[in-house]
């Protein structure tokens, strides 16, 4: 197959990167080893970086468009190569010449929808905040404690606007002066920029600065740790620093001063999977579980795969607008292993894993096996 695009211009896009695949990569195939397509079907990280720098990957070939980003291969990587960045410069040139082969041809679509209504669900944007309509939540003014930020899924989709609603039952019940921007929010931007959209990235960005500081935004609470991600580490590429916490962080820090009280128990055998964002990301591993060992009743055990070393659930990257075959889905080997570990419920604080987890749950009929649950789902059952 003829390669639409001339890989000089990769190879250039990955030493403006650093230019570590190029410098520093001798082939080790470590980070093959720990990449979790390697569960479910063949696929050669290593490979993949290899043929770009030297010009003979072809960006129509759906490879470039595996990568979830979970960060396990520059985890394990002893030469500090830069996958996740070299990856998205691939993705880069490919979005510049429209090339969208196999599952990557939704990301047009999503694309389209972010451009016009902010939101990757082809949603209207003036439905934003519906999800916050009889609960206790107010538009945010200057002045507040917190922006609660709920991002697209929470805003959106009927599964993840219970997580909102019980977010928004929590701050309120711990006394908590919190308000939402509703229809003046834009996606984070995080997901189309991973599939290679820089200016739609920038555009959103730029979009959600402006209204920040507009509406006198000091501090952000988020529930998706790829808004956090995005907000506390790539905003700042903008000249801006904005205080950024996710709400794992922000309940135990609430449950520790005694401003939210646990007063139930909860008598399940719970496990608790890392979000790649959150997790490997960012190191925030030790406040979900301390918030989980403050409810009574509540047996908490660990699966196979870890902290550190937490299986992707398989949304990251822009895959979760991707369709992946049932056979290939990592969420189906992380719903196994929380039942292996003999978990009733399986517990997380990420809108994507949420959503693949409930799918992985009637594709493997576990419906009545074991329960999928935010964090602040169970929480709320408790104070």
């Amino acid at each position: 197959m003829e390669t639409v695009a001339p890989f000089k211009e990769v190879i250039e896009e990955i030493k403006a990167n650093g230019g570590d695949a190029v410098k520093y990569c001798y082939q080790c195939g470590k980070c093959d080893t720990v990449c979790p397509w390697n569960k479910v079907r063949t696929f050669s990280m290593r490979r993949l970086i290899r043929e770009a720098v030297f010009g003979l990957t072809e960006i129509e070939r759906e490879e470039i468009w595996r990568c979830t980003t979970c960060g396990k291969c520059p985890q394990a990587c002893p030469r500090d190569v830069r996958q996740i960045e070299d990856t998205v410069a691939m993705r880069r040139m490919a979005a510049s010449y429209g090339v969208f082969p196999g599952a990557a041809k939704p990301i047009r679509t999503v694309s389209a929808s972010l451009a016009a209504e902010g939101n990757p669900f082809g949603e209207e944007r003036a439905k934003r905040p519906e999800w916050a309509k009889g609960l206790p939540v107010r538009p945010f003014t200057e002045g507040m404690e917190i922006l609660y930020f709920p991002g697209c899924y929470l805003s959106y989709d009927p599964r993840l606007k219970k997580v909102a609603a019980a977010t928004a039952n929590l701050l309120h019940k711990a006394g908590v002066d919190f308000g939402i921007l509703g229809t003046q929010e834009n996606c984070c931007g995080e997901s189309i920029r991973k599939t290679g959209n820089e200016e739609l990235f920038k555009r959103l960005a730029r979009e959600n600065i402006k209204t920040f500081i507009e509406n006198g935004v000091k501090k952000i609470l988020v529930s998706s740790p790829h808004c956090y991600h995005t907000f506390k580490n790539e905003y700042p590429e903008f000249k801006v620093n904005f205080e950024v916490v996710h709400i794992s962080q922000y309940l135990c820090e609430l449950i520790e001063e005694g401003r939210l009280q646990i007063s139930k128990k909860y008598e399940k055998k719970i496990t608790y999977h890392d979000p790649c964002y959150l997790g490997r990301h960012n190191g925030i591993y030790d406040e979900p579980r301390r918030i989980l060992e403050n409810i009574p009743g509540l047996e908490l055990v660990e699966m196979t795969e870890t902290r550190e070393d937490s299986l992707c659930c398989g949304g990251g990257g822009g895959r979760i607008w991707m369709e992946t075959p049932k056979s290939e889905r990592f969420s189906n080997l992380r719903l196994e292993e929380a039942a292996a570990a003999g978990a009733e419920v399986l517990v997380t604080s990420c809108p994507y894993c949420i959503a693949n987890f409930e799918d992985s749950r009637l594709i493997l009929n576990y419906e009545d096996t074991i329960q999928v649950k935010d964090l602040t789902e169970i929480l709320q059952e408790v104070v």
